[in-house]
């Protein structure tokens, strides 16, 4: 088992496991030959699917992925790659190797940073320029004994390999793990501004969260508890194929929402279809013949406040994001 490779765009590689990191603690990470992906399933709340072809984030010439099975399977703390990756956006060169320390698999990655140094020495030491002999008896105690002087700055470079621990994985680990089959979408939409977004559905959470607290009252010296609620809010996510986009949150006390007009609603390539279907098969096809004014062409979910604004977090790879309701 051998992989080893140069890293051809670090700040994409460093976006996308912040994305991750804020999402899971460990991934699995399967290495094959065209592409990487990169799965995270918690005990429960939001599962990530991403794959990525191998030249997104790797240069293609030196990478090196060797396997029996043609894939290597590593279970990674992504919190512990995404800050080895920080010191590498600035880089000059940047490799990704598996490894290992005794019997500790490790991922080793090596950067190679230059800097220019203020003095003629690579170690950036200030050269003394003038020596003054105060034992001498002459007259001229202050004679300067100069240096010779050097070539001006020099450019200096680092070398630094920061070991990540992680297991690798046999096949017969992961064979039984599939991505969830999910039912074509009734609305493909573009989200809006995910910052605005995420800033909403946050005060929107807190909101129902500080409403949903039961309060009662002690039986000893009449005073006040507040005990929050088990359960966290949820938020109503709802979307047509007219380019609108609702975001709601409703308890015993308030209802409110946030709603975003002319939005984009993608359609999907044509190619991407299989079993001879056609593209005014698709529900967002038949959806889109739905008025804008009829709330039967409204798709409409219910997910977790908390586990939604992670996944907005998504924002620092790439804001532009499509939503599938």
């Amino acid at each position: 088992m051998r992989f080893r490779t140069q890293i051809a765009n670090a700040s994409i590689f460093s976006k996308l496991t912040a994305s991750l990191s804020s999402l899971g603690k460990v991934c699995w990470m399967r290495l094959e030959k065209d592409f990487i992906r990169f799965t995270i399933i918690p005990d429960q709340g939001t599962q990530v699917w991403a794959q990525l072809p191998i030249d997104t984030i790797f240069e293609e010439e030196s990478y090196i992925c060797e396997s029996n099975t043609g894939a290597i399977n590593l279970e990674v703390p992504i919190g512990a790659l995404h800050r080895a990756l920080r010191s590498a956006v600035s880089a000059k060169l940047a490799n990704l190797r598996l490894t290992k320390k005794g019997n500790v698999p490790l991922l080793a990655l090596t950067i190679r940073a230059t800097s220019w140094t203020t003095t003629s020495n690579a170690l950036d030491i200030p050269e003394a320029t003038t020596t003054t002999d105060h034992s001498s008896s002459t007259i001229d105690n202050a004679t300067a004994t100069a240096r010779p002087s050097g070539t001006g700055p020099r450019e200096r470079e680092t070398v630094i390999t920061q070991e990540i621990p992680i297991k690798v994985l046999h096949e017969s680990a992961v064979e039984g793990l599939h991505q969830p089959r999910c039912r074509d979408p009734d609305v493909n939409i573009l989200l809006p501004s995910l910052i605005q977004l995420k800033s909403i559905s946050e005060r929107f959470t807190k909101l129902a969260t500080t409403s949903s607290n039961k309060t009662s009252t002690a039986a000893v010296g009449g005073s006040t508890s507040t005990t929050p609620s088990l359960s966290s809010p949820k938020l109503e996510l709802s979307a047509n194929m007219h380019g609108s986009l609702k975001v709601a949150v409703g308890t015993d006390a308030f209802r409110i929402s946030s709603v975003w007009t002319d939005l984009l609603n993608p359609s999907l390539d044509p190619g991407q279809l299989g079993d001879g279907r056609e593209l005014n098969q698709l529900p967002s096809e038949r959806m889109r013949e739905v008025p804008a004014d009829d709330e039967a062409g409204w798709a409409k979910v219910r997910i977790d406040g908390k586990d939604w604004s992670r996944i907005l977090s998504v924002g620092r790879l790439n804001p532009r994001v499509v939503a599938s309701i």
